[in-house]
């Protein structure tokens, strides 16, 4: 149990120092980025991504920024929040971060909020993706994404395009929810139907009995939502349960055909239509550097995790380039309120009355490319500076 008690003490403590000038200069010249990942488990691909990402950015953009140095430490929770939450007190405790960032899933991000908020220190979101986190600490900030961004817009198309029926497959917990329910609200307001919902659990599932199920109920299309790491799992069974032959189409948030795994899925994945933040195979020219530099460097494709997280070290630095190298945990959360730039992915920016990601969502086709023969989200079509939907129609 962290005590409120032992926390200002300790913090208290450390600004004492400080301001009696004890804290030795090389501390001060210091700038230190506590990275909480999953870089076991279920969601270590995930994790990898985005310390990929943090890696070819600092190699990148150097490894000082505003007259400090970057340092980056890497504690590993296995997406398990207990674990996130021990790692974030020994970050801001015993290393006396600066900055929190990473959170493979929803639950590590909300177990370190109220962390966040006691130590004043910015949490920077690199991959948990449920509505409500940016509104659990004002120290909150996400570069992801969130499912509503995702759902909603998924759920228009699929009526636009002639699906009529759709059975639903989401994992049991937040985003799995917040996919669902902003899938379903635009669906059946233009007239679709839902068929069958299925709700598996998070770690280890097996789709198979789930998958024999959805056959039954005879869909047009699946809605899909697994978080980053399982739609490779969750594809091999779809085309071995033979829904693929059946006709039945999978549509849903991005998550199911990541960049990072979707080359390893074959044949049963081509014509998935997903609505997305980000694509390998998006035709800017930064993007092409992008995917290029992190090929080179890590030897895969990189996926919307890493653009997430080379996202995310971008705003750190940006934040602190606009404070002056100014650490004050609240002065940087300012900063980096209305930011925008050109990311990978397209235009991005952070809403300022939120703390929020503001970006692109393209719908995109698997399909096989004829230059190198690999599988590919084909952008198709755009919707421009989508905010949070679950924030807005509140």
């Amino acid at each position: 149990m962290f005590e409120h008690k032992t926390f200002s003490r300790a913090a208290a403590i450390a600004a004492i120092a400080g301001l009696a000038g004890l804290s030795p200069a090389r501390a001060e010249d210091t700038v230190k980025i506590g990275l909480i990942l999953p870089m076991t488990g279920g969601q270590a691909s995930t994790g990898k991504q985005i310390e990929n990402a943090i890696k070819l950015y600092i190699q990148q953009n150097g490894e000082t920024v505003a007259g400090k140095k970057v340092e980056i430490i890497v504690k590993d929770d296995a997406a398990i929040p207990d674990k996130t939450k021990t790692a974030a007190q020994e970050l801001i405790v015993n290393d006396k971060v600066n900055f929190i960032a990473g959170f493979g899933v929803t639950p590590a991000a909300l177990a370190a909020a109220p962390l966040a908020t006691q130590a004043k220190i910015p949490e920077i979101v690199m991959a948990a993706g449920t509505s409500i986190i940016t509104e659990r600490s004002p120290y909150i900030v996400r570069t992801s994404f969130t499912l509503a961004q995702s759902s909603t817009i998924i759920g228009d198309w699929a009526v636009q395009n002639g699906i009529k029926k759709v059975a639903t497959l989401t994992s049991d917990y937040a985003p799995g929810n917040d996919a669902l329910n902003f899938f379903k609200q635009n669906f059946t307001a233009g007239g679709g139907e839902v068929v069958e919902e299925v709700k598996v659990p998070l770690q280890n599932p097996d789709f198979a009995p789930f998958l024999q199920r959805m056959k039954d109920a005879k869909p047009d299309a699946i809605f899909v939502f697994v978080p980053a790491g399982q739609g490779g799992n969750f594809m091999k069974q779809y085309a071995e349960r033979g829904l693929d032959k059946a006709g039945i189409k999978v549509i849903g948030p991005g998550d199911v055909t990541d960049d990072d795994l979707l080359n390893n899925m074959g044949d049963a994945v081509i014509g998935t239509v997903t609505a997305h933040l980000y694509s390998a195979a998006h035709p800017s020219q930064m993007n092409k550097d992008f995917v290029a530099a992190y090929k080179k460097a890590f030897n895969s494709r990189p996926g919307f995790m890493a653009v997430s997280g080379y996202d995310g070290i971008h705003l750190i630095y940006e934040a602190l380039k606009k404070t002056g190298g100014d650490t004050d945990g609240t002065k940087l959360v300012e900063a980096m309120k209305g930011q925008k730039w050109e990311s990978p992915r397209g235009p991005i920016s952070i809403d300022p009355e939120t703390r929020d990601i503001v970006q692109n969502i393209y719908i995109r086709r698997v399909a096989r490319s004829k230059s190198d023969g690999e599988l590919y989200n084909v952008e198709f079509q755009v919707f421009e500076a989508v905010k949070d939907l679950g924030k807005t129609k509140k």
